[in-house]
């Protein structure tokens, strides 16, 4: 039978398992790269689900850690205002002038009666020396006429001269002698005139701000255009009180004489005594308030006029209160206690961290952080019991 040159060779078809292999190690590694690959990002995946990721960001309530004072354990109310300076003057001229002299500036201290500003003095001056040469004049008149009068009186005892006569001559002495108090009068008119270009301060203090320039008109009430009323404006620095007001429903909490820390925002760190010294007999309709005024019994430099102020009103006695540093605190529903450890959770870049804490006194509603936190955290209050580290976390609304 002649062969099929077409026909195929069956036995080609048959795998020589004792051949080489053709795979080469470079393929065999780049499959085991993909293998790995594939199983770290089913890992990856698996990480992503039991942490939440893929869901939107949970709603939490956040506070903030706060500097807190060992004497807030005994307080009873809070309220803000102002340091007030209880004694305070617009300094101005009793006359109208050009502000010629000027000796002080913002925060000199003057004593009282102490010449701090003088107006143009010359006409004033002028009008003295006028007044000064009248009395003089009147001096002399009043010598001439007391002369004669005794002379008078002398002729007429004597008859020589008549009744008339020494009437004339007693008219003339009074006459001269009214002029006398009558320039006396002038003369203290213009010393008035020229001490009223003296401007002096009405009480010991400190100069607060300087209202006026050399060269300025001064006038009383400033009734003159482009004039000054005043020329400085200064305090008695030893008369600075807090203004603060309490809410109407709180008054009866608050007592005269009652113990008090003050804290300056300006010095966040650092607290003051105080008493309540007045509780003023009116109240603000417009805002439900009662204005108290609270001393300060420890004072220093740094406490100046229209600083803003917080007033804790205590119960305890004012001599029992520690002015002493205050700590930081964090809400008490901040910090979760679990297996014996005190951790919170903050709020960083959108995410909740957990942080190991140290904690100690409690005070109200807040509890002492002695680590783990700053001033500047955020710190989540309340937080759920499912709620875990990288978890997104925003705000709630209210």
């Amino acid at each position: 039978m002649t062969e099929n040159p077409h026909q195929h060779d069956i036995s080609r078809l048959r795998i020589d398992r004792d051949a080489p292999t053709t795979e080469t190690p470079e393929r065999r590694r780049s499959w085991r790269v993909w293998v790995i690959l594939g199983g770290v990002i089913v890992v990856a995946a698996l990480v992503v689900v039991a942490t939440g990721l893929l869901k939107g960001p949970v709603e939490v309530d956040i506070g903030t850690p706060v500097l807190t004072y060992p004497g807030q354990a005994n307080a009873m109310l809070t309220a803000s205002g102002y340091v007030v300076a209880q004694t305070k003057a617009s300094v101005a001229s009793k006359g109208t002038g050009r502000l010629m002299y000027l000796r002080v500036e913002e925060g000199d201290v003057v004593k009282k009666g102490e010449i701090i500003a003088r107006l143009e003095d010359s006409d004033v001056i002028a009008s003295l020396n006028k007044t000064k040469a009248d009395l003089e004049v009147a001096k002399a008149d009043d010598v001439g006429a007391s002369n004669t009068l005794a002379r008078t009186k002398q002729l007429f005892a004597r008859q020589l001269a008549s009744q008339a006569d020494l009437d004339a001559a007693q008219a003339n002495y009074d006459r001269v002698h009214a002029s006398i108090r009558s320039a006396q009068a002038a003369v203290e008119e213009a010393q008035v005139a020229v001490e009223n270009t003296h401007i002096r301060a009405p009480f010991n203090g400190t100069v607060l701000t300087k209202d006026a320039d050399v060269g300025e008109i001064v006038a009383p009430f400033a009734a003159a255009a482009n004039s000054r009323a005043a020329v400085v404006t200064m305090a008695a620095m030893s008369s600075l009180q807090v203004e603060a007001d309490v809410s109407e429903s709180n008054i009866m909490r608050v007592q005269v004489g009652q113990p008090c820390q003050i804290v300056l925002d300006a010095y966040p760190n650092k607290v003051y005594k105080g008493k309540v010294h007045m509780i003023v007999p009116t109240a603000d309709r417009s805002k439900a308030t009662v204005m108290t005024k609270i001393a300060f019994t420890n004072r220093d430099a740094q406490v100046l006029p229209e600083m803003s102020a917080k007033v804790t009103f205590l119960s305890s006695a004012a001599d029992t209160i520690a002015a002493s540093a205050p700590f930081l605190t964090v809400p008490s529903a901040a910090v979760v206690t679990r297996d014996g450890s005190n951790f919170v959770y903050l709020v960083q870049d959108g995410r909740a961290v957990s942080r190991s804490v140290g904690t100690g006194q409690s005070l109200g509603d807040r509890v002492e952080v002695v680590r783990g936190v700053s001033s500047s955290d955020r710190v989540i209050l309340n937080p759920a019991a499912g709620l875990k580290d990288g978890t997104a976390v925003v705000q709630k609304t209210h």
